[in-house]
């Protein structure tokens, strides 16, 4: 199976787009841009998805759902907003199909035309506002912490799955309050969720940081972004959290009476991650072999494979390290089918991800052991049968460690400072990763450096101190360095 991947030396894009195929995530889909997210890749997201619900809900947020058309005037009360979602946008004009007079199957209805367009929800902040204003009275209606599961449509023209379709799957939280300090509060929180999330689930470390003000989010006073670093040198955002100020709570006249019977506008967040965050497992983890994936968020975390076939001896313990496993919490497959040889078998579930293999066959049942397999580092070793539930689970952890371990040192590795421009391009286009160089703070330095490097300002790291120096292109005063990188 590994034979139809593509090495990522050779083609990196190439190369995912095989293991997304091979190992069964996505397919495309009969409308242009979108994909059809299969029963393994959904299987990951749902894990995903899980976890970060109970996240939120730890945090006190709740679930509602919010309608998937937007009227074309909610978009137009936020100025900042509309204009930075306008070129992305889908619109229902037509609410009826009729059939061709000519015999040409169906055509629009010309009399069915609506009233006002509906745009497909690109992102619900202006909904979900218009319906705040009416749940939110006075300050005992706050904080108001709600987040929804959905799709959302933006009408990408160069799309690849899971990375950017012009529809996806994401969460998106939305959130009132009654102070600014409140809110950038909550803002912060989500975004140290969402960090929390990536290291200890997907093992991708992320930079935490704001954005600058070209790239923040349309309408937000201050976007918080995690940026993970892929196989291939380049950056991905992996999520955002969002600071929005009063801006939409005045484009909607969202208002509360404070405990000294004051009317104020109420101070708002927004905050979302969405399927992309499979594909940033997908490249940060895999190999010219398949998919590696992190024994927390896989399917399967354990097959257990008969050599060469079952056997009633096999059937036997195989049953038993299923049960056990699975009482403990370990998802666990026995692969019972006997019309595939074993090194089939292997290969696919290489494929696949799955973390730990279990090889039983007649010499092991012999000697009283069984052949564990890890696909992380691609090595086997015997194990008392006694022995093997335990050794299962401290080795799943073990793994989900060494991910995360291997990836941030190569993360690590490819952070580098440089004070010239020419160092800039130096790096960027030969040994990749984050560039962490001076900036004069201009949007028009940062276009001209993505325009001339295709590099663009991925995050100003939060943690990192003040540092006076001068601009990496212009030579003007800066006071700190900020993350370069292209990305997708």
């Amino acid at each position: 199976m590994a034979k139809h991947i593509t090495p990522r030396s050779e083609d990196y894009s190439r190369w995912y787009q095989d293991i997304v195929k091979k190992a069964g995530l996505a397919d495309n889909s009969a409308v242009r841009g979108c994909m059809v997210i299969k029963p393994y890749g959904y299987a990951i997201w749902e894990k995903m998805r899980d976890q970060l619900d109970k996240m939120f809900k730890e945090t006190g947020h709740v679930n509602a759902y919010f309608p998937l058309f937007i009227p074309k005037s909610f978009l137009s009360k936020e100025a900042e907003h509309v204009e930075g979602f306008a070129k992305e946008c889908a619109v229902v004009t037509h609410h009826r199909l009729m059939n061709d007079p000519n015999g040409n199957g169906v055509v629009v209805d010309p009399s069915a035309k609506l009233e006002e367009e509906l745009i497909v929800r690109p992102t619900s902040e202006t909904i979900i506002w218009n319906t705040y204003k009416d749940w939110i009275q006075s300050y005992r209606d706050l904080p108001l912490l709600i987040n929804q599961w959905a799709n959302v449509v933006r009408w990408e023209m160069r799309t690849r799955p899971f990375l950017r379709t012009a529809e996806f799957l994401w969460q998106e939280g939305h959130t009132a309050h009654a102070t600014s300090q409140e809110a950038e509060a909550e803002a912060r929180q989500m975004h140290d969720v969402y960090a929390r999330f990536c290291e200890e689930f997907i093992a991708m470390p992320v930079i935490k940081g704001s954005k600058t003000d070209n790239e923040k989010f349309a309408g937000a006073e201050d976007t918080y972004t995690i940026e993970a670093l892929m196989q291939d040198g380049k950056a991905l955002q992996a999520g955002t959290s969002h600071f929005l100020g009063q801006n939409f709570a005045k484009a909607f006249d969202v208002k509360y009476l404070n405990s000294e019977n004051k009317e104020e506008y109420v101070w708002a967040t927004s905050w979302g991650v969405t399927t992309r965050l499979v594909g940033a497992l997908v490249m940060t983890h895999s190999d010219d072999e398949g998919l590696v994936l992190p024994p927390k968020l896989a399917p399967i975390q354990v097959v257990i494979v008969p050599i060469p076939k079952p056997s009633p001896e096999i059937d036997e313990l195989a049953e038993k390290l299923l049960a056990g496993l699975s009482a403990k919490g370990v998802s666990v497959k026995y692969d019972k089918d006997d019309t595939k040889r074993p090194g089939f078998k292997f290969a696919e579930y290489e494929m696949k991800g799955v973390p730990v293999r279990l090889g039983i066959g007649k010499r092991d049942l012999e000697k009283g052991v069984v052949e564990v397999a890890r696909r992380d580092e691609k090595t086997k070793e015997s194990v008392a049968v006694d022995q093997v539930e335990n050794h299962v689970l401290n080795l799943l952890d073990e793994i989900q460690a060494n991910l995360l371990d291997r990836v941030k040192r190569f993360r690590d590795d490819h952070i580098t400072e440089v004070n010239s421009f020419d160092e800039f391009k130096e790096v960027i286009e030969g040994k990749g990763g984050f560039v962490s160089a001076h900036w004069d703070g201009t949007t028009a330095t940062e276009k001209k450096i993505k325009e001339l490097t295709k590099a663009t300002i991925r995050c100003i790291p939060l943690d990192q101190a003040d540092e006076s120096g001068t601009c990496v292109l212009t030579g003007e005063p800066s006071a700190r360095r900020v993350l370069f990188a292209k990305a997708y």
